[in-house]
């Protein structure tokens, strides 16, 4: 554990985040240039839903993104709990300021594919409803952190929050096998057998990996001015400083 910790300490994770960030950053924009070129001109029009499905290549990577961030996150809460290892706490952190995000672009961008789908903007559906609760989630995680000032007592009620809310991941993942509802099936997570054309498929893939970038390279950054936040008063971090100055 001794080991664990020492690798995962602060001050490597500043150095990891600052290279990650560096290196990821300047193929953001190219990359989604492409992804949005290619779904939105691109890939061909659907034949039931028209030009409107093209709101798939927004809305997918960010209800995929808005689920799994907070899987990962309950993860973290469970590892913070046992081993108390900072970088958790603060990747948490890091982790609920981009998954709020993303979860309400879902919830944005479900709402506007719906108009047209269903006639309605809203509708309390099984899997928008326990969608709407992970927004919550978020929010609750983020305002938890800014109400509380004591740093140990902080990141204990956040992983203990963030933990409870695990048992609305599975909820969302299954509710449209569990419950009748209107919104569909699974479609790019059955790899053997997807329920969207591969005209259409490529450039969604596409563009959750450009998602992915984004998301590593947001967090990196939010991490690397957690870490300075928390540990302004240490050596290590005013030499880094000096060192990026010169």
């Amino acid at each position: 554990m001794f080991i664990l910790k020492s690798y995962l300490s602060l001050a490597k994770c500043y150095d990891i985040a600052h290279r990650i960030s560096s290196i990821i950053s300047p193929a953001i924009i190219p990359c989604f240039t492409l992804g949005l070129v290619w779904s939105l001109f691109i890939a061909p029009t659907d034949f039931q839903q028209g030009q409107a499905y093209r709101i798939i290549y927004l809305h997918v990577p960010s209800a995929i993104l808005s689920l799994n961030l907070y899987f990962i996150m309950g993860i973290l809460a469970l590892g913070y709990l046992i081993w108390r290892i900072k970088i958790f706490s603060l990747l948490i952190q890091c982790l609920a300021k981009v998954g709020i995000v993303f979860s309400g672009l879902a919830l944005v961008t479900g709402s506007i594919w719906g108009k047209p789908m269903w006639g309605t903007w809203w509708i309390w559906d099984a899997r928008l409803t326990s969608t709407l609760i992970l927004f919550f989630l978020y929010l609750g995680i983020l305002a938890l952190n800014r109400s509380i000032t004591q740093s140990r007592a902080k990141d204990s009620a956040c992983a203990v929050l963030t933990l409870i809310g695990t048992v609305n991941i599975p909820i969302i993942h299954y509710s449209v096998v569990w419950w009748n509802t209107l919104h569909q099936g699974a479609t790019i997570t059955q790899f053997w057998a997807p329920k969207i054309d591969h005209a259409m498929l490529k450039p969604l893939i596409y563009m959750l990996l450009c998602y992915i970038m984004y998301v590593i390279v947001v967090v990196s950054n939010l991490l690397i001015k957690a870490i300075a936040e928390r540990e302004s008063h240490t050596q290590w971090l005013k030499k880094r400083l000096l060192e990026d100055v010169f």
